[in-house]
């Protein structure tokens, strides 16, 4: 790890993340959705929006996963961020965050609710800051990791991409 990625870890207080990388949550509304208004497959409460930073680093990739909200990830600083998803079709489609227009790179992008997905930073000895938003806010009970063998079994035209980011 680099000093200056040692040093973002410090000043924003990061921690490790289990589907890798770093984070830290740094907004939870004060709003929150009661079950009534929200979809049938939401257990509890929810707020209604959240936000963490995020730093991924070329040793450190986000594993492949799937959260029941939409998730808006916001590009900070650092080297691009190539975002692999897998819809429930089985299509795969990859998306570079990172703020180079002229090479194809967005400064925002959403991943829909209940898409397979994974990110790495791949430049070497590099890292991305980024944030993510959650809406309705981010709860660990709509957090799925993906299972590699399960996730192969399921997209067996995407095992290359499944195996190399998946743990376990």
């Amino acid at each position: 790890m680099t000093k200056e990625q040692e040093q973002i870890i410090k000043k924003f207080d990061l921690e490790a993340h289990p589907e890798g990388g770093y984070f830290k949550e740094v907004y939870r509304s004060d709003l929150v959705l009661p079950n009534s208004v929200l979809s049938s497959h939401f257990e509890g409460t929810r707020n209604v929006a959240t936000s963490i930073y995020f730093m991924l680093t070329s040793e450190a990739f986000s594993a492949f996963h799937r959260v029941q909200q939409d998730e808006t990830w916001h590009f900070y600083k650092g080297s691009r961020i190539t975002l692999h998803m897998i819809d429930a079709a089985g299509n795969y489609t990859q998306v570079f965050i990172g703020n180079d227009f002229e090479k194809g790179e967005v400064p925002q992008f959403t991943v829909p609710k209940n898409v397979w997905f994974a990110a790495e930073v791949e430049t070497p000895n590099s890292y991305a800051l980024v944030g993510c938003t959650v809406s309705p806010g981010f709860d660990f009970r709509d957090f799925e990791m993906a299972d590699k063998e399960d996730l192969s079994k399921a997209f067996p035209q995407h095992q290359a991409v499944i195996s190399r980011l998946t743990r376990g």
